[in-house]
């Protein structure tokens, strides 16, 4: 056994996967726990649209909104307006305070109605943090119209009959209702966890192909390495559609969201396979096998900062700052929309397309580099 055992660690393989087992570890605990720090003191960091067309206590509830609320409230006059930023995320609740608000407030038998708008194609934290917040704006909202109407109601109190201070009593207890819409509902969990997932088996499947990949060149010295790497990046391409449409597929079988269709779907997740797998080709192609440390880093990295699991506004500033820069943004970003409903992927599309084509060039590079490394250590041989 103890000769097994020098056998083993003997090889550098073995050292190589040991070291992968501990820097998962490290990566990822510093990671997530410096990205996910403070996330709630983030919060004001999320934005809210108020939509007031009542002239009279509705302008007084604005203010106390405002005073109210933990997001940052952003006034629109238009209801369509809001709506439209709600939907491509740019605020993440829409509160409309209808003109008839006052007039509502006035009849005994009405309730006055705040309505809500939240786009559920969104982390499901942002959901839940906006439910909650709609909930306590309405409370606040009941309790300063109670108090507007005990005002209103208390110079009469002495002369009133019995029967009508216990009408007046109940109407007190409740004022103002809420009515919440939802856009883009996501049917279960299966399909809220669905654009996270799919990042995180494109990138690891990608990473370990890259490695294999890189093994497979190496062990075909006889072909030249610009060959080499034109052929990588067809089969890159060629498994990415493949693969994608496999995932896809699978996907849809067991009941997955795809509201903007099947193909829009498979053509999207096929452009992040392929993205990913030029960016964990051009790691390795930099620094060859210890290019799979980068991988596990860049792995770790865009977990966080996908905004899949927490929305990149609440993440510290680090991560908020370079989550413009990662693949896996725009790949969440895209897949919630053809999946949950949204814009569409146009811009998504094209920042995925630029990150290919910077991560191709400089896989470039790292061939040119290294191939010119292996020349400079190989002329010397040859002369002695």
């Amino acid at each position: 056994m103890a000769a097994a055992i020098k056998q083993f660690l003997r090889r550098p393989a073995t050292w190589a996967g040991i070291l992968s087992a501990f820097m998962f570890q490290i990566i990822f605990s510093v990671v997530w726990t410096t990205g996910y720090d403070g996330i709630t003191d983030n919060i004001g960091q999320l934005r809210v649209a108020i939509v007031n067309e009542d002239q009279g206590f509705g302008m007084v509830l604005t203010e106390r909104m405002r005073e109210a609320l933990p997001a940052q409230a952003v006034s629109y006059s238009s209801l369509d307006d809001a709506r439209r930023d709600l939907n491509e995320r740019r605020v993440h609740m829409v509160v409309h305070i209808l003109s008839s608000f006052s007039a509502q407030l006035q009849t005994p038998d009405q309730l006055a109605e705040i309505r809500y708008y939240t786009n559920d194609s969104n982390s499901s934290l942002i959901r839940s943090m906006m439910h909650g917040m709609a909930d306590g704006l309405t409370k606040n909202a009941n309790r300063e119209a109670v108090s507007m109407a005990i005002a209103q109601w208390a110079g009469t109190a002495g002369n009133m009959p019995a029967d009508q201070a216990q009408i007046i009593g109940r109407q007190l207890s409740e004022r103002v209702a809420s009515k919440l819409q939802a856009d883009h509902p996501v049917r279960g969990m299966n399909n809220q966890m669905a654009p996270l997932m799919l990042v995180l088996a494109s990138f690891v499947g990608a990473m370990i192909m890259g490695m294999n990949m890189e093994q497979s060149s190496r062990s075909l010295p006889h072909i030249g390495r610009w060959q080499r790497f034109a052929v990588r990046g067809m089969i890159n391409t060629i498994v990415a559609v493949l693969a994608s449409l496999v995932g896809c597929t699978l996907f849809w079988a067991f009941g997955g969201q795809m509201e903007h269709g099947f193909v829009s779907v498979w053509a999207f997740q096929s452009l992040v396979m392929v993205t990913f797998l030029f960016v964990a080709q051009m790691f390795l192609l930099l620094f060859g096998m210890g290019g799979m440390l980068f991988n596990i880093l860049a792995l770790s990295v865009q977990l966080v900062a996908s905004g899949g699991l927490v929305p990149t506004e609440l993440l510290s500033g680090f991560y908020r700052s370079i989550s413009g820069f990662l693949p896996a943004t725009y790949a969440v970003e895209g897949q919630m929309n053809l999946l949950f409903g949204g814009p569409g992927v146009q811009s998504a599309a094209g920042y995925l397309g630029l990150i290919l084509l910077v991560s191709a060039v400089i896989g470039l590079l790292g061939v040119a580099i290294r191939g010119r490394r292996t020349t400079i250590q190989a002329e010397p041989s040859a002369a002695v």
